[in-house]
């Protein structure tokens, strides 16, 4: 017999950049969904241009706030200035980063879970 478990995705797509004003915004959102064990938090991060240091607050409470949880976080879409941030303060080596949405599937297909539609 197998067993497999579905999986829900949430989808967080910010725009523009992730200041002071707009990580306050973010971290209300995921704040508002209550995680459950399976879930994907997925930060889409394609439209963001710039990110300053209290944007990274979101992100690393986020992913606490995830882990504790039994859900996973994932970034994708990570364009240049971003991910200069993310590597100058090292957390590119705590987030799992996606080139793509897609690819986070491609990925998770190969562990073995069925999305839920």
């Amino acid at each position: 017999m197998i067993l497999t478990q579905e999986l829900q995705v949430i989808l967080f797509k910010p725009q523009a950049s992730i200041d002071l004003e707009v990580g306050m915004a973010l971290s209300e959102q995921m704040a508002g969904v209550v995680p459950q064990p399976h879930q994907l938090w997925v930060i889409d991060l394609a439209e963001v241009n710039f990110m300053d240091s209290s944007g990274l607050v979101p992100l690393v409470k986020g992913l606490k706030a995830a882990r504790q949880s039994g859900c996973r976080l994932v970034l994708c879409n990570v364009q240049t200035p971003v991910r200069l941030i993310l590597e100058l303060t090292q957390l590119d080596t705590v987030f799992e980063i996606f080139h793509t949405y897609d690819d986070i599937f491609t990925t998770i297909k190969d562990e073995t879970l069925v999305l839920a539609g």
